[in-house]
């Protein structure tokens, strides 16, 4: 046993001092590691985390505070409240709805494709005590969050709807989502004016309209 060896193991502080810079390196690269992997595993839930994340963060205020900001700069929001209509259309249950979207899907490399979508709506608005704001419904797409109904079949049951060239045992799946006029709604979008002059809120800088009749948990879990 050389007398350097004896040495050093009478100076314990210089073998960490030699051995200390190896471990950040270590930390540093399994942290980008669990980061590179948390942003694919993120990346399979596509639209949906960015909604959920949305609906975790946006600052909430009342209708009469969102009103105030549709003449201003645009500013990205959360309101909640009833919501109101004047005409509605009723389901097969005879529940009054006020916006019904409707589509029939095709399942193609593990995901769903959309080949088409009908949509079913009146003018309705979400209020808050005596102020009420209109909902841009046309704006609405992957921020709807409501409890769909869905029927999943074969493309031979609908022969004459699916695309041309379709295989009759392609499954196939109608997915319906609606809102109720009994429902009490979230909804995160941008307070503007319209041609009109109206109020309404919708989607802007960049960020989608959302609408959820689901308590804030319950549409996390949904998506």
């Amino acid at each position: 046993m050389s007398w350097r060896f004896l040495r050093a193991l009478s100076c314990p502080a210089r073998i960490i001092a030699a051995v200390s810079p190896l471990i950040p390196l270590t930390l540093v690269v399994a942290g980008v590691v669990a980061l590179v992997v948390g942003v694919l595993v993120l990346r399979t839930y596509g639209s949906n985390y960015r909604v959920g994340r949305l609906l975790a963060s946006t600052p909430e205020m009342t209708v009469a505070e969102a009103l105030d900001l549709a003449e201003g700069p645009p500013r990205y929001v959360r309101v909640s409240g009833r919501i109101d209509a004047e005409d509605e259309f009723e389901d097969d249950a005879h529940r009054p709805l006020v916006f019904r979207r409707t589509r029939l899907q095709i399942r193609r490399g593990g995901r769903w494709s959309t080949f088409e979508d009908s949509r079913q709506r009146v003018r309705f608005e979400v209020r808050d005590g005596l102020d009420g704001i209109v909902i841009d419904d046309p704006a609405l797409d992957s921020g709807l969050v409501v409890v769909p109904r869905e029927s999943v079949g074969t493309a031979g049951d609908v022969a004459d709807r699916v695309p041309p060239g379709t295989p009759p045992d392609a499954v196939v799946r109608l997915r319906v989502e609606q809102v109720s006029s009994v429902e009490h709604a979230i909804v995160l979008g941008v307070p503007t004016v319209d041609e009109a002059g109206e109020p309404r809120l919708t989607a802007g800088l960049g960020r989608p309209l959302i609408l959820t009749t689901l308590e804030p948990g319950e549409a996390m879990r949904m998506l």
